[in-house]
């Protein structure tokens, strides 16, 4: 079964929303089997709309449509879809006791135009939000299937997953498997990754190698088709350690949503071990980076943020006469900030970070002199690094290297 995915509202086109819905639906629709041939984008104009979805039927078997469900008046997909069948609209009564149940709750007032979201297509299958209040609907028309979800990813993936992946699989059960592998690098650019690989990948069939540049780090995609999971993966296990024999040292961790920090995290969880942090040009980043990871507070007490030379002396007693010869971007005071707040933290590591994030040189020395200390019971070493592009860029390319050193910290 072909599919396609039609994205609805001219925010969309705008560019004032990403569309995420697209990339999680067309892997879960692989995942069933469903390829997915062509994805598009329509605003919120029930002309175009109604032209978009006939000339989707001359190409897939199967129209996804999200956004367009809720209660305004250019909230038209549902009213399209069904003109465009001949179907009318009728109350999903399960839908429309769970939002006369959230407005007594809130205590607001139910307007008119919020029933338009409890509608469904006459004819068709009625999905339950469980996350919002705007039904879904599913319905097969001759040889077409239409599927409409919420725009809100957080009420499209809930439905996708608990109502609309059900029908689906009964309707195409699954021939052929997909499965994909996600790994993670940092350390390494795009075009070295590739050229260490490039065997690899100019002899890719089954399964398929993808790299994908991402801010300071890269991830490669492998995936492979077979006829079920354990196949599947039993074809992609031998290039993933041919992969990590030649990159194994760049690598930190395998998953779609898997992050440095996470693995960091998890690393001083097992080693029993604790952090904090001094920091300077990145104003508290590395440890709101830190605070992402659920359960951190088992390893991370707190931290410092000294941005100026007067609070790197008031919070962390950095001697004024270390910042006078050497200055506050340099080793000597990266080093002393680590160790200061390891101690003042009684924590088992402790990194800091001090520099320069531009736009401006600071101190005689350009945007993006960064100086990183990490400090153990073992001692302190630090590390001079010098990044480019913007502001915001080097921020973020410090805090990513804080947690490379961290990680690699024995």
């Amino acid at each position: 079964m072909k599919a396609e995915i039609i994205a609805v509202g001219t925010e969309l086109l705008l560019g004032q929303v990403i569309n995420t819905n697209a990339a999680f639906l067309a892997e879960e629709l692989a995942d069933l089997g469903i390829e997915v041939y062509y994805q598009t984008v329509v605003g919120d104009n029930p002309q175009r709309l109604a032209e978009l979805i006939t000339e989707a039927e001359q190409r897939s078997e199967l129209l996804v449509l999200c956004g367009g469900l809720g209660p305004t008046e250019d909230d038209l997909t549902k009213q399209v879809v069904a003109t465009h069948l001949g179907r009318d609209l009728v109350q999903d009564q399960q839908g429309l006791k769970k939002m006369e149940q959230h407005f007594t709750f809130s205590g607001r007032r139910m307007t008119e135009n919020n029933l338009l979201q409890t509608l469904y297509i006459s004819g068709g299958t009625p999905l339950a939000n469980t996350t919002g209040l705007a039904s879904g609907s599913f319905i097969t028309v001759a040889q077409h299937h239409y599927l409409l979800l919420p725009g809100p990813p957080s009420e499209l993936q809930p439905m996708f997953r608990l109502a609309a992946r059900p029908l689906l699989t009964a309707l195409s059960p699954v021939q052929e498997r997909i499965v994909s592998r996600v790994l993670r690098f940092y350390g390494i650019g795009e075009s070295q990754l590739v050229t260490e690989l490039a065997d690899l990948i100019a002899g890719q069939t089954n399964p398929t190698i993808a790299p994908y540049a991402k801010p300071n780090e890269v991830t490669l995609r492998l995936t492979a088709k077979a006829s079920d999971e354990s196949v599947a993966n039993q074809l992609l296990q031998p290039v993933i350690e041919e992969i990590l024999a030649r990159l194994g040292q760049y690598y930190y961790g395998e998953g779609e949503t898997t992050t440095l920090a996470q693995v960091v995290v998890a690393q001083l969880q097992a080693a029993g071990q604790t952090i904090t942090a001094a920091e300077s040009l990145t104003a508290g980043l590395f440890q709101s980076t830190l605070g992402d990871v659920p359960g951190v507070s088992s390893v991370f007490p707190g931290g410092f943020v000294t941005y100026s030379a007067a609070t790197k002396m008031a919070f962390l007693d950095i001697d004024p006469q270390l910042i006078e010869i050497h200055g506050a971007v340099s080793e000597a005071c990266a080093k002393a900030m680590a160790q200061q707040a390891r101690e003042k933290a009684h924590t088992d590591l402790a990194v800091a970070f001090t520099g320069v994030a531009g736009p401006e040189p600071l101190e005689g020395k350009p945007a993006g002199t960064v100086w990183i200390a990490v400090a153990s019971q073992q001692g302190v070493r630090a590390e001079l690094c010098h990044f480019n592009r913007d502001r915001a860029y080097i921020r973020h390319s410090a805090v990513m290297k804080g947690l490379d050193m961290v990680r690699r910290q024995k």
